[in-house]
């Protein structure tokens, strides 16, 4: 266990004066690691605390809530325990039951570093979880950022300081600090993708390789080394960020699969996506860039959006329903959800000209006029004479799909007379003759 303080500080996987809170499920990695950095915090010039989740999976898991409270109140280490509903959480997102308690298990571990509570979280991941990883991924069709495995950090918050350990140093570790833990009866469930691996799998390739634990584990490395250089050396200035969406050129896709795929995935971990992207999805967004129609969009795990919006692909990592929008034409300020701020103000005619704001005559809007999202059979005369259907005017305007229906219309039947932010229509331009006017704007 000696390889630990080394590794930490090879990668300087953690500061003085941290809070450190340990991932303790109560088996035998975790509660070796936590026994670890307790016996070494002074030394780490650290504090350290317990983080246990109940995943509501098992019916044991109760039991061991119990007893890693007890273990840390022996250990003088505060714990924080939480309860999740994992088999709910993979019901309404119709994900794995592994995959829902992993989503909530970083639900939890996220709060505790945004309240301050922690400044790191340390997960017991070792050697052979690590060449399993790697092997699921392959499997899986990853890429070579798959192949690499396990990070040592991640996000600057979550460290694994046992990726060098074995689970046979582990184990005499434990032996040699009389270390109790607890067996979780699920590691025998082979239904368990990783299970499956660790307990036919790799027993079958050890039998023919002892070393390949050791074996994979190298090969990670090197394929991390190589990814490194070869990401260093790409130029990635033409994606364009916008929080949780990033614009990539298509033109991209007509090079090397070593270059697009690779920008591909730093475009998707811009937006918070870093697992369970596949080979097979770098393909799919490299016919939607090369071979999609404008508008044409596909999904990815983690409702991934990728649109194809002419000359560039918009990955987005959230789909937002639309708010409804029905509110009767005054002059007022209102806010629409996933749009902006519309802003209305009488002034002089004379001062029209601001940048970016549009201008009309609000004595020319029909009564009962209403601010609506857009309708099948919707048209608009556009400003300078010219009726066509919204849908032509939108898509002339170039506005991209995943937009249109999120901005607000003033509309009465299906007559448009504004497109927020955009234009107004011919019918109720500003007259040189009208002293005021009304300007419209928009506060994102």
């Amino acid at each position: 266990m000696e390889k630990i303080l080394e590794f930490v500080k090879k990668n300087k996987l953690i500061k003085a004066g941290e809070v450190i809170g340990v991932g303790v499920s109560g088996g035998i990695d975790s509660m070796c690691l936590l026994h670890f950095f307790n016996a070494n915090k002074e030394a780490l010039d650290i504090d350290v605390v317990a983080i246990h989740i109940n995943h509501g999976i098992r019916e044991e898991s109760d039991d061991e809530a119990r007893f890693v409270v007890q273990k840390c109140k022996e250990m003088g280490v505060r714990v924080y325990k939480f309860t999740i509903d994992a088999p709910k959480i993979a019901r309404e997102k119709k994900l794995s039951i592994e995959t829902a308690a992993r989503e909530g298990r970083y639900g939890v571990f996220e709060a505790l570093v945004k309240k301050d509570i922690v400044d790191k979280v340390a997960l017991a991941h070792h050697q052979s979880d690590q060449a399993e990883t790697i092997l699921m991924h392959i499997f899986r069709g990853c890429g070579v950022s798959g192949a690499r495995g396990m990070e040592p950090i991640r996000d600057k918050i979550y460290i694994r300081p046992m990726l060098p350990v074995s689970k046979e140093h582990i184990s005499d570790y434990a032996n040699m600090f009389n270390i109790e833990y607890v067996e979780d009866s699920s590691n025998k469930d082979t239904s368990y993708t990783r299970n499956f691996l660790r307990n036919i799998v790799m027993k079958d390739i050890l039998k023919k390789w002892p070393n390949a634990i050791e074996a994979i584990n190298n090969f990670a490395t090197a394929v991390s080394e190589d990814d490194e250089y070869i990401k260093s050396t790409i130029n990635t200035n033409a994606l364009m960020v916008d929080k949780k969406l990033v614009q990539m050129p298509c033109y991209y896709f007509k090079g090397k699969s070593s270059v697009y795929s690779r920008i591909s995935f730093k475009a998707l971990s811009l937006i918070g996506v870093d697992k369970d992207i596949e080979r097979k999805h770098i393909e799919m967004i490299r016919d939607l860039a090369l071979n999609g129609e404008n508008g044409k969009k596909i999904k990815l795990p983690y409702e991934v959006t990728v649109s194809k919006e002419y000359d560039f692909l918009t990955f987005e990592n959230t789909y937002v329903e639309r708010q409804e929008l029905s509110r009767v034409f005054k002059i007022e300020d209102f806010a629409v959800t996933n749009f902006g701020t519309v802003c209305l103000r009488r002034v002089k005619t004379e001062k029209m000209g601001e940048h970016g704001a549009l201008y009309f005559d609000n004595k020319k809007i029909p009564k009962g006029a209403k601010w609506r999202y857009r309708e099948e059979g919707d048209i608009f005369e556009k400003f300078g004479g010219g009726t066509k259907k919204l849908k032509s005017f939108l898509i002339d305007r170039k506005v991209p799909v995943r937009l249109r229906d999120f901005i607000p219309v003033l509309a009465y039947g299906n007559e448009v007379y504004i497109v927020a932010g955009i234009e107004v229509s011919e019918k109720i331009k500003v007259d040189k003759a009208s002293p005021t006017c009304l300007k419209l704007t928009i506060k994102k």
